[in-house]
């Protein structure tokens, strides 16, 4: 478990957890969990152009992350924002099946994006991911107190001089990087559970920002821990003990936040 080989593995799955865990409370605190589960579907494609370009799939998804982000911002302007977040999935899945049928050798990756293949991490991808991480945890430090503010109301963040459109614009391009940079460790269909279970837990205990955010990244932390050690001892897809750790911890949450209630 703790062999050479696996040595990438721990530092990419602590960074994506790290990333996670900070943005996800933002997730939780606008509601917007409908986009964290859209944007990753809708950056994979990308990875299937870059295969078919011959460049790096990391630049595909950082590509497809900034086309998503644009999408929905424009969208959002004439409509309802979920209605915005649907049409621009749509508009890039539907690329993306053209991507895919012009290639009969991107199954195995593609089902990598899908489900994760954090057991598979090269040590070339430890450098983009570790940029990434530490820009989106750059940006998020930096606008922290504007974007706990624009979420909790955007009458009160105006009133303070903070644009709540600036802030949505900026929220979805956190969003954008922290998913891409994501997507190869844990996969597109679960890498919103890393980002909302987690953080929901934290939020259920506490209403305090800063503590909620420790919060939410320790138990993100815990969650890919665990993942990752059950995984190599069972050979059972990664993405599956995310998934069920993030439900079985916020059940737990709301048992404990009950009992305390009561």
């Amino acid at each position: 478990m703790f062999s050479s080989f696996m040595i990438n593995t721990w530092v990419v799955v602590t960074l994506v957890a790290i990333v996670a865990g900070f943005v996800g409370f933002f997730i939780v605190l606008r509601g917007a969990s409908f986009a964290a589960h859209a944007l990753p579907l809708g950056t994979f494609p990308g990875a299937a152009l870059a295969s078919l370009l011959g460049i790096n799939s990391f630049i595909g998804l950082i590509t497809f992350a900034g086309l998503g982000v644009l999408g929905i911002n424009q969208l959002a302007k004439n409509g309802r924002h979920e209605v915005a977040t649907a049409l621009t999935l749509v508009m890039l899945l539907s690329l993306g099946t053209v991507f895919l049928s012009m290639s009969s050798q991107y199954s195995q990756q593609v089902y990598a994006l899908l489900f994760g293949e954090v057991l598979g991490v090269s040590r070339a991808e430890l450098l983009p991911v570790g940029i990434v991480s530490l820009l989106v945890i750059g940006l998020t430090a930096k606008l922290f107190y504007p974007l706990v503010i624009s979420s909790i109301s955007a009458e009160l963040a105006e009133v303070q001089g903070i644009s709540a459109k600036n802030m949505e614009l900026w929220f979805l391009a956190i969003l954008a990087l922290s998913t891409a940079m994501a997507l190869p460790v844990v996969g597109a269909l679960l890498v919103f559970s890393l980002m909302v279970g987690p953080a929901a837990v934290a939020r259920t205990l506490t209403s305090r920002p800063v503590a909620a955010v420790l919060l939410s990244i320790a138990i993100a932390l815990l969650t890919v821990w665990l993942a990752i050690a059950i995984s190599y001892e069972t050979n059972w897809p990664v993405g599956f003990f995310v998934g069920g750790f993030g439900a079985i911890f916020y059940g737990i949450a709301k048992g404990y936040a009950a009992l305390r209630g009561s």
